[in-house]
């Protein structure tokens, strides 16, 4: 009996800790939970019976009393919270806040007391005066009319006359004449011998800027750029965007007095060149349609050639003797036009496979060969075989990506052709053999993009010097660089003169003498 006893209450105690040890694995459930168990701990130590607590939950009869007891406390939850019918209660609480929003409805503004004082406004811009007298009406302004749309000149020739200068002066008499006894001057290049880099490095070294080789020789932006060929005098001429054509003797002083303005044109003046054959004749060509021929022994500006239904946009010489043009039009049509004939018409108008046309530029070897440059091509043309109709290039350079700005022969065998485009990139080609398509040989990245307001780059050849070329630069300290064929820098021009961007630049054809125009009518000059 004792040992029964005993063994009893063994088992007793054991079926207690397993209660104890079931009861702590399940605290983490809920704090609700835990105090259920701690109650549920406690009954069982009293030896109270849990079968009354757990009446109708016979199907659970496997769990625990803590299982049943939990299980019988959620379902009197659930339906304590069932009779509250809070659903019910949350529905008509919502239809009674929706019943007291009021309906959207505009504001009404308040309307204004005629009385009130209202903002102060500018009599100016009411134009009255300060007694409240309405002013009389202003007289209408006159339109100003872009330089573009200005009209054109009359045709025929036209009297040199400066503008910032008067005509019957003696200094005026003796810039003529000095001009005028230029033509004696040969133009031709001598010594056509290709100086080593070496030597031709030396040369730049020793060029300068200085206060007295920098003024203002045009109104506006200048748009062209050409050296005398004389050997005595340093003479520069520049076209510019408002139709004016400047000249520059910078052998007098001071150096105002020896600057000319003069008005052939009424739009920008693209191109700009001496006459071969006589370096008193000063030839331009403008977007009006017109190119002149300014001649200095007769103080004229004769009109070569006119045509006011195409805007024109670069010309060269075809012949020698400068007797002969071909002209580009900005539209892509090219014309013919021979000095020798009277009258300012063309001789053939030729449609060309080009939209537009920028530059025009003729082999210097074999003259029947000329180069265009349009909007991204770049074609080569025989004079011979000119169709008026549609004329077919001879060859095509579609390497350009973007617009094209110019595009040159070099000025000696015409064996090189560098190209501008505003995808930053100078481009060289092989143009030794006509008959074949020109290989690209180098390419220089450079930046070209000049915005609305600077005059755009265009890379010109020393005409002394066969394998390197000019161009304008955007890098600071403003510059002018010379580059190489093979892609190399020569020479960068620095100076303390220098603060704007030369984008027009050239070379004088025998001297070590370098102009640049910036976009305000400044020419900027590098001599030794």
């Amino acid at each position: 009996m004792e040992a029964t006893s005993s063994k009893a209450e063994s088992t007793l105690q054991k079926s207690s800790s397993d209660v104890h040890t079931e009861s702590n694995k399940r605290q983490y459930k809920s704090t609700s939970d835990t105090v259920i168990l701690s109650a549920d701990t406690e009954s069982s130590q009293d030896g109270d019976s849990d079968e009354d607590t757990t009446s109708g939950l016979d199907d659970f009869s496997g769990l625990s009393p803590y299982e049943r007891k939990r299980l019988k406390n959620i379902s009197e939850n659930a339906n304590f919270f069932a009779s509250l019918h809070l659903s019910e209660s949350a529905a008509r609480l919502r239809e009674i806040v929706k019943k007291r929003q009021p309906t959207e409805s505009k504001r009404k503004k308040p309307k204004k007391k005629e009385n009130e004082t209202g903002c102060r406004r500018s009599m100016r811009l009411l134009k009255v005066d300060p007694s409240g007298v309405p002013l009389p009406a202003a007289p209408s302004q006159p339109i100003v009319v872009a330089d573009e749309s200005q009209p054109l000149l009359p045709p025929g020739p036209l009297e040199m006359t400066p503008e910032n200068q008067d005509d019957n002066s003696e200094p005026f008499k003796g810039f003529l004449q000095t001009w005028a006894e230029l033509s004696k001057t040969s133009s031709k290049n001598r010594g056509k011998e290709l100086s080593s880099i070496k030597s031709y490095k030396a040369n730049l070294n020793g060029m300068f800027i200085s206060e007295d080789t920098v003024c203002k020789v045009t109104r506006g932006s200048i748009f062209s750029v050409a050296l005398h060929p004389s050997e005595v005098r340093t003479l520069v001429a520049a076209g510019a965007k408002s139709g004016q054509v400047g000249l520059w003797d910078l052998t007098h002083q001071p150096k105002e007095d020896g600057i000319y303005i003069f008005q052939p044109h009424s739009q920008p003046v693209s191109c700009l060149y001496f006459s071969p054959a006589n370096p008193a004749h000063i030839l331009s060509l403008s977007y009006d349609g017109t190119v002149r021929c300014g001649d200095f022994s007769r103080a004229v500006f004769e009109e070569v050639y006119r045509n006011e239904e195409s805007s024109l946009s670069s010309f060269d010489f075809l012949a020698e003797d400068a007797s002969t043009l071909i002209v580009g039009h900005w539209d892509g049509s090219m014309s013919l036009v021979d000095r020798r004939t009277t009258g300012t018409s063309y001789e053939k108008l030729i449609n060309s496979s080009l939209s537009k046309i920028r530059t025009v530029h003729v082999h210097p070897v074999h003259r029947q060969y000329f180069i265009t440059a349009g909007l991204r091509d770049v074609h080569i043309y025989d004079v011979r075989c000119l169709n008026p109709s549609r004329s077919q290039p001879l060859i095509s350079l579609t390497e350009h990506t973007k617009s094209l700005a110019s595009a040159y022969f070099s000025p000696l065998t015409g064996n090189r052709l560098v190209t501008t485009c505003a995808d930053c990139k100078l481009r060289i080609f092989d143009s030794s053999c006509i008959s074949s398509q020109f290989p690209l040989l180098t390419t220089i990245r450079h930046n070209t993009i000049t915005g609305r307001w600077l005059t755009r780059f265009q890379a010109v050849w020393d005409p002394k010097q066969e394998d390197c070329f000019i161009v304008g630069s955007m890098a600071y300290p403003r510059r002018v660089e010379i580059f190489h064929e093979t892609g190399k820098q020569v020479h960068s021009f620095l100076g303390e003169c220098l603060a704007s961007v030369c984008s027009i630049n050239a070379m004088h054809p025998t001297r070590y003498i370098l102009a640049g125009g910036n976009s305000s009518g400044r020419m900027h000059v590098f001599m030794n």
